[in-house]
């Protein structure tokens, strides 16, 4: 007998006429949000290669009264939609998309590519292992929108967190096939404040609100992770000194005059300087890659600065607001052309309220950041305790995060060791090291700079589908 393959919304349709019984009222409501789903389905975007799965794309409401709206990316599984988890990912900056860099450069099934066609289909990808969902958050990034001007104005931690957990709430409602499923969260970079204080949201949430708003969550892993000023900030000068990137005297003169817990002084400021401005001829986010040197684009690789957010001291420097590249060190500007296209925007449902400005990677309309606590180490000690599954990995050639910061940054949190530092293997080579805590695991991906996808894609789809099964990464290379 030949199978037969449905579906989500057909299935969902299937499962409610299958029900013993059911009122006209839920009939209608269902047929709403079939007619809801298949006006975000995606049949398919310019130079995008063939593909056997079913993408959606659009807007979430948030905050009705101010017109706030979230833009989301999702694509099925590559098989078994119905029994996969559901992965959110989720980019930092604080400012960046995770449609430009999560979906196109890094872990998406369709990558950006330079020519025709635009598109290439990553074999890698993470929909492989789960369905997987990109969101464009807060308000001002990528296609997300506000029609109240003035929330551009009071954009932070909490206000993201919030709204991300609105969408999450109402995603659901348009797609309340995927409520049963396990749900999980990933993210890097200044997600490494996302991800955990998003999930604080949810947690919490599942113990006061109704049942009907409950979601499955089970646990979250972050990379190359903005965690701890003090930490991270002390990581990245002592990872630069380690890798030869700066001089003895500069790493003196960093050392004896910064105090990375509190305000600095104008010797500070002048070895920081220093520091960063080795940045402006290297990659700070993969050390060993080349530099985009042959730009044709009208956009630049610093974008505005964000005032106010953290850590506290290095982000008033303009090296800190580098974008990264990746193996293509201009990719970059491929996907700034390719998603301010008007046929890419109509295929995607973005940009439905024309914007009044263009997507970028990072947000130029986003210049001020009201609160960034110096640490969200209370947060992962809250969620570690609570029975979280937590992951949280390094690209170990990343400067920006480095690995150095993160062992820092972990160290603080006392959490006894229960598999001491070990390496673990992919296809027969050693893929890096990894540690085992009470309640969190640590691995270091061998190679790979900030964007861990991006550098090493068959290592990263072996760390997610470890993480997302609860197994350990292999220990012997047989």
């Amino acid at each position: 007998m030949k199978a037969m393959i449905f579906s989500s919304s057909t299935l969902l349709l299937i499962l409610l006429f299958s029900s013993s019984c059911f009122s006209v009222d839920s009939l209608v409501l269902q047929a709403d949000v079939l007619a809801q789903q298949e006006a975000d389905l995606v049949t398919g975007l310019p130079g995008q290669p063939p593909v056997k799965f079913r993408q959606y794309a659009g807007y979430i409401t948030v905050d009705e009264s101010h017109g706030r709206a979230l833009f989301y990316w999702f694509f099925e599984a590559t098989h078994n939609v119905h029994t996969k988890p559901l992965l959110l990912w989720l980019n930092g900056g604080p400012g960046c998309s995770s449609v430009g860099f999560g979906e196109a450069e890094e872990l998406g099934p369709l990558l950006i590519q330079k020519g025709v066609p635009e598109l290439r289909f990553n074999k890698h990808s993470w929909n492989k292992e789960a369905n997987l969902l990109f969101l464009e958050s807060p308000v001002g990034v990528g296609f997300s929108y506000t029609n109240t001007s003035s929330d551009l104005l009071h954009l932070g931690d909490s206000i993201t967190a919030n709204d991300s957990h609105a969408f999450l709430v109402n995603w659901f409602k348009r797609f309340p096939q995927f409520k049963s499923h396990d749900f999980y969260i990933a993210g890097e970079s200044y997600a490494g404040h996302y991800v955990p204080q998003l999930s604080e949201k949810i947690f919490d949430a599942n113990k006061e609100d109704s049942p009907e708003n409950y979601i499955n969550f089970k646990g979250f892993m972050i990379g190359n992770a903005l965690m701890d000023d003090e930490t991270d900030q002390r990581g990245m000068i002592d990872y630069a000194w380690d890798h030869a990137v700066i001089s003895d005297k500069v790493y003196s003169d960093v050392k004896k005059t910064c105090n990375f817990s509190e305000h600095n002084s104008k010797a500070c400021n002048a070895a920081l300087g220093e520091y960063f401005s080795v940045y402006e001829i290297i990659d700070m986010y993969s050390l060993y890659a080349p530099v985009c040197v042959n730009s044709t684009s009208k956009y630049s690789r610093t974008r505005h600065m964000v005032e106010g957010a953290a850590p506290k001291l290095f982000s008033r420097y303009r090296g800190w607001h580098q974008k990264p590249a990746g193996y293509d060190p201009c990719v970059s500007d491929y996907s700034e052309v390719y998603f301010n296209r008007r046929d890419v925007q109509e295929a995607l449902h973005a940009n439905t309220t024309k914007i009044g400005y263009n997507w970028t990677h990072c947000s130029d309309v986003i210049n001020k950041w009201h609160d960034a606590p110096s640490s969200v180490l209370p947060i992962i000690r809250k969620l570690v305790k609570g029975g979280l599954r937590v992951w949280v990995f390094s690209g170990d050639t990343d400067g920006r995060i480095p690995v150095t910061a993160t062992r820092y940054t972990l160290r603080k949190l006392g959490l006894n060791i229960k598999k001491d530092w070990k390496p673990w293997y992919n296809n027969k080579q050693v893929g890096g090291w990894t540690i085992q805590y009470e309640g969190l695991t640590f691995v270091t991906i061998r190679g790979a700079g900030h964007q861990v996808p991006t550098f090493a894609p068959k290592q990263a789809r072996q760390l997610v589908r470890h993480f997302l099964a609860g197994q350990q990464l292999p220990a012997s290379a047989f």
